[in-house]
């Protein structure tokens, strides 16, 4: 006998979704990422071609599971009464092109933002950045806001990459996570290591760590560190 649950309808699945998306744009006003309204945090509703997006222009305290916008793959509002975010097209285009991503953030944090001004990455000299990035934070193209140009911008500096953030080109952050948790985290660590390697060249030049070196911290980070994930075999033991 099969005691494994249905898989969650749509209509379960994104009001699940809303909850979540609507409680992590707190975490970006908790890690100071963002002010006033900007930013935005989005989510792909698991097995339907839809994601939730924060409304635009709306106070972050004032953001609700109910004012969470539904959207489908191509930008369209299907669900929600206010107006997207104007990051929305960007997100589209990412969830269209990169399927294996279920999150995706954007903020103008303060740190991360300078070294987007400059147009220059954030080398790859802390372990916690060889952990979590893998690499150097790239910097993706200049693009303006209102098409998908910032999209094809961050899926064409992502792509390939270990690194789940970009720093778009005089603009801010995006990141991307297998959920919007995950994406969120990467926006928050994004923040921590451009604060940290700005600090350190106002001392001097940061020192390099060696690939072989950032390749075994990645893969030590991402495939050892924390729990275990439970196991789905009802047979197996406790």
């Amino acid at each position: 006998m099969n005691s494994n649950p249905p898989p969650p309808t749509a209509e379960e699945a994104v009001a699940s979704l809303r909850q979540q998306v609507s409680g992590l744009h707190q975490e970006l006003v908790r890690y100071n990422l963002v002010v006033w309204t900007a930013g935005n945090v989005s989510g792909r509703v698991p097995g339907h071609d839809l994601f939730v997006i924060k409304p635009s222009g709306v106070d972050y305290a004032h953001l609700t599971p109910d004012s969470m916008i539904v959207c489908d793959l191509d930008g369209r509002v299907v669900e929600g009464d206010l107006s997207p975010s104007s990051d929305t097209a960007a997100h589209a285009y990412v969830y269209r092109n990169l399927p294996e991503v279920g999150g995706v953030v954007h903020t103008h944090s303060t740190y991360a933002s300078a070294w987007a001004a400059r147009g220059e990455p954030v080398p790859c000299v802390l372990t916690a950045m060889a952990d979590e990035f893998g690499a150097e934070i790239p910097v993706g193209p200049f693009a303006l806001i209102g098409d998908d140009s910032i999209g094809r911008g961050i899926v064409d500096t992502l792509k390939g990459h270990r690194s789940p953030a970009v720093l778009m080109r005089s603009h801010g952050v995006f990141t991307i996570g297998k959920d919007a948790r995950a994406a969120v985290k990467a926006a928050v660590m994004c923040e921590d290591v451009a604060r940290t390697v700005h600090i350190s060249r106002q001392l001097g030049d940061p020192l390099p760590i060696s690939r072989a070196d950032v390749d075994r911290l990645y893969d030590r980070y991402q495939n050892v560190y924390g729990q275990p994930a439970p196991s789905t075999d009802p047979g197996a033991r406790s």
